[in-house]
């Protein structure tokens, strides 16, 4: 993973994400996978996901976000990428 280049995936996740475990399904994953970043919340129903890594475990950490847990239906994903700004420590909630 030292030669591959670290970046950033923006995701906004849709359907029935808000009280069903989505943001510590996604703190699980990225945590395994090695990413940094955060899960949160958004008031308009869906949860904004911010995480850093290699771009081929984001891919993969973007196919987790698109099952989601059992008790979630995710409706759509949008993306985003961008370069990496190395400003997380570990991946967690945000309020």
């Amino acid at each position: 993973m030292a030669n591959e280049e670290t970046v950033r995936l923006t995701a906004t996740v849709h359907g029935r994400v808000h009280g069903v475990g989505y943001r510590y399904f996604a703190i699980k994953e990225a945590t395994a996978l090695g990413l940094r970043g955060y899960a949160r919340n958004a008031s308009n129903g869906t949860v904004e996901v911010i995480a850093e890594g290699p771009r081929p475990t984001l891919e993969r950490f973007l196919d987790l976000l698109r099952q989601g847990p059992i008790a979630a239906h995710v409706s759509e994903v949008e993306t985003g990428w961008g370069p990496a700004t190395g400003g997380f420590a570990g991946f967690h909630v945000r309020y």
